[in-house]
């Protein structure tokens, strides 16, 4: 005759089987959420419909979505970046641990696209490389060497994009001279007061403007600036000599003339 299990013997073995179920369950919902939170923290460079997309992990344990951060100063950094047909990337498809790495892979791609443009001359490719240039300042993670590399392209685009603000003050300038000379020439309040603004400035004000047209529109900008300088600082000194003197300045006075010595009297004997 068999012997049967008593009640406590099964109950226990039931309660054996639960513990072990459960704690396999609990491991195995541990590594489901370690392994989502690990990649949950990475990054995927993915080419797109011709724009190399950032994705950011899902909270799973696979699985990527496009990133857009939370932070506003971050959203241009992170945006997608037009290829232009260069689609071809070593870094397509990367995964990267954290975003030290994903901005120096950026930075690979925005300094190859921006490099051609700052050797252009033409004004358009200058804009395309100095968005480029913009974009890569933002990001944080780059090495020594890429810093480097970044200020020389700052530098190689530090002209146009100073002679693009000086153009950009000369066409401002010129528009308050106009709003000035509309104010002198009303019956408003400050007729008097515009009047006084304009002969002040508006020499000064043609000067800089004539001269900053005449480095513009030629590649010798400095013997322009010599030939344009010249008889416009010589007027401008003649205008400011009238202004504040009411007159041309006085010529210097006529050196004396040497005296003559009087001739000697005669002997007398």
């Amino acid at each position: 005759m068999d012997s049967q299990p008593s009640f406590g013997a099964r109950l226990l073995r039931a309660l054996r089987n639960l513990f072990v179920l459960t704690l396999i369950l609990g491991l195995g919902g541990a590594a489901v959420y370690a392994l989502s939170q690990v990649n949950a923290r990475t990054y995927v460079l993915e080419v797109q419909a011709g724009q190399l997309v950032v994705l950011k992990g899902k909270m799973m344990p696979t699985g990527a979505a496009p990133w857009s951060p939370s932070d506003p100063s971050l959203i241009d950094a992170y945006a997608p970046i037009d290829l232009e047909g260069n689609v071809s990337l070593t870094v397509n498809g990367q995964k990267f641990e954290d975003r030290d790495e994903l901005d120096r892979a950026l930075f690979t791609v925005l300094e190859m696209l921006a490099r051609p443009r700052l050797a252009s001359d033409q004004p358009k490719d200058l804009e395309k490389g100095l968005a480029l240039i913009r974009r890569a300042e933002k990001l944080n993670g780059l090495t020594e060497g890429q810093r480097t590399s970044l200020k020389k392209m700052q530098s190689d685009v530090a002209f146009f994009l100073a002679r693009t603000r000086l153009d950009d003050a000369r066409r401002q300038l010129e528009e308050a001279l106009t709003q000035l000379k509309l104010a002198a020439e009303s019956d408003s309040k400050s007729r008097a007061q515009a009047s006084l603004m304009l002969l002040a400035v508006e020499p000064q004000v043609k000067l800089l403007a004539t001269t900053l047209r005449a480095t513009n529109l030629t590649a010798d900008g400095a013997g322009t600036l010599q030939k344009v300088l010249e008889p416009q600082l010589q007027k401008l000194f003649e205008d400011l000599g009238k202004q504040v003197l009411g007159a041309p300045p006085p010529a210097p006075a006529p050196a004396p003339a040497p005296a003559v010595p009087a001739p000697a009297a005669p002997d007398a004997g």
